[in-house]
């Protein structure tokens, strides 16, 4: 018989609400399942990932989670653990710097036997590289009569999978006995293919949706695989007010809600829904506050008319406004011809300083005048044309394209290969769609 401590989404170095206690907090839930594994004598602590809450923990959170696996290592209970997705690094990961300590051991490929149990590891995977992957794992030894893979990610048939179970059940050159999971911070357990599929949940509350008692799994491998769930009565305690307002109601109804509970060193978190009056959050933090609660947190989910006057905001025409401007900088006949050359879309940016050096060098050899700035002038002024104007006239689509010269022929001229076909310089580069494969359910601000 082996069983193990499966935990997960422990999140050390979350600094929730930007309280220090609470950061605090996370590392100590990870204590209390050590502390726990160590009363009970188990066999092992399997952790299915996202150990810390991003990948770069500070020193102090580094140190005391070193602290908290010398205890594991000095009762002689191994920490097998993989990668998620919340602390994955490009190189080298933390647990390859615990595991050159002696503290840790990262799962792979390789089976990692603890009593008759044979233990592989699945890291993370971003959704864009799975359809490459291979779930070739190693066999199994004879020692061992069950096999179990830990991995990290959203999977079927839980609430918002995008990780298929039965591929890789299917794919993998392993038979699985069990699969523990880390990344869905809800405990759940299925049947996928005769293997026993499970959620241990994280450690602390890392949202305020999740309401539920944080905790653990305990697995025991004999003669079948047996999954059960042990709560943490350590953590620290959130208190969930949630009122709905009635019409008329107000603030002294959510304050007379939020006294009838006990706040001490608590995280409150109020709800209000319904209808009713308009409320001051801050007024019910404080008051929460107050009455000794270590943070508290209103959400108002009602949708409340808006009292404020409708703001109108209109936006002006970018070619409009360039022409404005430059109306009323009175700028020089050559300043204006200068301006046409760095504005022209036939000109390849590389060789706008050449060509308006050679444009300056002419005109300061033919006509010095050029360089007079311009008479004093009003923006208004009709008879006044820059080179805003001329481009905003070679935009518009209305402007007569009809040839009135001697010997025209009367037909609209043909247009340039800039207008008719576009450049290819305007279209930017798509996003890497893979930025957006690294989200999970364990991604919270």
């Amino acid at each position: 018989m082996t069983r193990v401590i499966h935990t997960g989404d422990t999140h050390i170095g979350y600094q929730q609400y930007n309280s220090p206690e609470r950061r605090r907090d996370f590392l100590e839930a990870f204590r209390s399942v050590v502390e726990d594994a160590v009363a009970d004598d188990v066999d092992a602590v399997v952790h299915a990932g996202d150990l810390f809450h991003d990948r770069r923990p500070s020193l102090v959170d580094l140190q005391g989670t070193i602290d908290v696996l010398r205890t594991l290592s000095d009762a002689d209970i191994p920490f097998l653990a993989v990668v998620g997705n919340h602390e994955s690094k490009r190189d080298a990961q933390w647990l390859d710097l615990f595991a050159d300590l002696g503290l840790a051991t990262r799962l792979g490929a390789d089976p990692v036997v603890v009593g008759d149990a044979a233990f592989y590891g699945l890291d993370f995977v971003p959704r864009s590289r799975r359809d490459d992957l291979e779930y070739a794992f190693e066999p199994v030894p004879e020692e061992a009569d069950y096999a179990t893979l830990v991995s990290h990610g959203l999977f079927e048939p839980f609430a918002h999978a995008d990780w298929d179970t039965e591929v890789v059940l299917e794919e993998s050159t392993v038979d699985f006995d069990a699969v523990l999971l880390g990344d869905n911070h809800a405990p759940d357990t299925a049947e996928v293919h005769d293997t026993w599929v499970t959620y241990c949940g994280s450690t602390e509350r890392a949202s305020a949706s999740e309401r539920a008692d944080r905790g653990y799994n305990i697995v025991d491998f004999d003669e079948t695989v047996a999954i059960s769930r042990r709560g943490l009565t350590d953590t620290r305690e959130f208190v969930f007010v949630d009122v709905d307002l009635e019409e008329g109601e107000g603030i002294d109804r959510v304050q007379e809600r939020v006294r009838q509970h006990d706040l001490a060193d608590a995280v409150v978190i109020v709800t209000i829904e319904g209808e009713g009056r308009p409320i001051t959050p801050a007024a019910i933090e404080e008051l929460a506050i107050d009455r000794g609660a270590l943070v508290a947190r209103v959400n108002d989910r009602r949708e409340l008319p808006d009292e404020d006057d409708e703001v109108s905001v209109s936006f002006a025409n970018p070619d409009d406004a360039v022409r404005e401007r430059v109306r009323e900088l009175g700028l020089s006949d050559a300043a204006l011809e200068i301006d046409e050359t760095v504005r022209s879309s036939d000109l390849a940016d590389s060789n706008v300083r050449e060509t308006v050096e050679r444009r300056v060098r002419e005109l300061l050899e033919d006509d010095r005048s050029a360089f007079e700035p311009a008479p004093e002038r009003e923006p208004g002024d009709e008879d006044v044309t820059t080179v805003a104007d001329h481009l905003a006239d070679e935009a518009d689509p209305e402007a007569d394209s009809t040839d009135t010269s001697a010997g025209g022929t009367g037909e609209g001229t043909e247009p340039t290969a800039d207008t008719a076909e576009g450049t290819t310089d305007d279209a930017g580069e798509a996003d890497d769609p893979a930025d957006a494969d690294t989200a999970s359910l364990g991604d919270f601000a």
